[in-house]
């Protein structure tokens, strides 16, 4: 939907009760201009769909730190904060929550990724997400990650 036909709806009226919930998500980009997704696994919400990789940011943790600690616990993944830079953000409504997630690129860790979680994990090139089932906050990021990287 263009800026010009959101426009002519009514806006919304902001829910209310809703808890905010501060994530951080990871455009992980291989030497082959491939992004790494996982696979949400059976028994979590929203099972069978891919994300970019990342997690809650923990009280006292800056969104940089989380995402570095979650990629380590998930994948294995051994990377610094200035190896991250921001590159898009999501501010989507669930049904029981609400979702702030800034996004981050990193082209650089140690370690090859391995699934730490029951998740799968896959390489895809970037007009491929378009392709793969993902959150309602997830999608409206692809063409932003596509135009910057």
């Amino acid at each position: 939907m263009s800026c010009e036909q959101a426009l002519k709806i009514p806006r919304q009226t902001a829910p209310s009760g809703l808890k905010i919930i501060l994530v951080s998500a990871g455009v992980l980009i291989d030497t082959d201009g491939r992004i790494l997704m996982a696979q949400r696994p059976e028994g979590k919400t929203m099972a069978g769909l891919w994300e970019f990789p990342g997690g809650k940011v923990q009280p006292g943790e800056s969104p940089e730190f989380a995402l570095c600690r979650e990629l380590e616990e998930e994948l294995g993944l051994d990377l610094r904060e200035s190896c991250l830079s921001p590159i898009a953000f999501a501010s989507h409504a669930y049904e029981t929550f609400h979702l702030l997630m800034p996004v981050y690129t990193c082209r650089m860790w140690n370690g090859d990724p391995v699934p730490r979680e029951g998740q799968a994990i896959k390489w895809v090139k970037p007009n491929d997400l378009y392709d793969l089932p993902m959150p309602p906050a997830d999608i409206p990021l692809i063409s932003q990650i596509i135009d910057r990287i």
